[in-house]
């Protein structure tokens, strides 16, 4: 059985508070208020609740902590180095339409650096988490990432742009690359759990542009803890600051950037 840290049972704890909300408000969704936050780009009251409860709950646990959140913005720290880096709801979309793919993501960084995170899928309770130096988990059971060594053989995930996000043409292109050479290609909606599947090993790889630091934040642990690879689109280090990110295990990390690199 895995033993939690305390910093990864206050997550956790936080977490199951905010789930208990989201699930109440999921079975109600067709009553839920919805407001437009931008083209195709939905923010619910569902949304902004869950963030206010793990605001409130981690702030209890860790007070110096800042915040990093999709809502309510940043908050500097008070210890001047560590933020609490958050998304309430991974899936906002999948949420209002009734799909039950989605999950709360939260990570913690210090000094610049990723040291914790957890991804909760809301409705199927899987809790993945990871610190630094302690390994990957699925609620108690160790993850790794896949074992697959060749591309033919691996399924990939991605995001698609939609109405009101540039990257169209773009993102055509490297279906266009990456699609002959692979088993499949997935596109569940969830940045999030994209990256939990690529470190249990349920996904091969991922990639996507244009994502926010509290949609790839924790995956970013759970992948590398899971002894995966995670770069920018470039191969470099910048996938905070970039948005753009491609996670893979070891051996089929390479080779998805360079089908990716033909289509830049």
């Amino acid at each position: 059985m895995a033993l939690r840290s305390a910093l990864i049972n206050a997550m956790a704890n936080a977490a199951r508070k905010a789930q208990r909300s989201l699930t109440r408000d999921f079975n109600e969704v067709e009553q839920l208020q919805v407001s437009k936050k931008g083209p195709a780009d939905f923010v619910s009251a569902a949304d902004r609740k869950a963030e206010k409860i793990l605001h409130q709950e981690l702030s209890k646990l860790r007070p110096d902590f800042g915040f990093i959140m999709e809502e309510a913005g940043r908050i500097e720290a008070k210890d001047g180095k560590t933020y609490w880096v958050i998304d309430p709801l991974d899936g906002t979309t999948n949420f209002l339409h009734g799909i039950p793919h989605f999950a709360i993501s939260i990570a913690v960084q210090r000094e610049g650096e990723l040291i914790a995170g957890i991804v909760l899928d809301v409705i199927r309770d899987e809790l993945f988490w990871a610190e630094k130096g302690v390994g990957a988990y699925m609620n108690e059971r160790r993850i790794r990432v896949s074992a697959r060594r060749k591309l033919p053989e691996a399924l990939f995930a991605t995001g698609i742009p939609f109405h009101g996000r540039p990257g169209h043409a773009q993102f055509l292109k490297e279906m266009t690359s990456v699609m002959g050479e692979v088993a499949g290609i997935r596109r569940m909606g969830a940045a999030a759990l994209d990256l939990a599947y690529v470190a249990a090993g349920r996904y091969d790889g991922f990639w996507e542009a244009g994502l926010s630091p509290w949609d790839i934040a924790a995956g970013i642990v759970l992948v590398r803890e899971a002894g995966g690879m995670v770069t920018d689109l470039k191969g470099g280090d910048t996938m905070i600051e970039t948005g753009g990110i491609v996670a893979a295990n070891d051996v089929l990390h390479g080779p998805l950037l360079k089908l990716l690199a033909k289509s830049a």
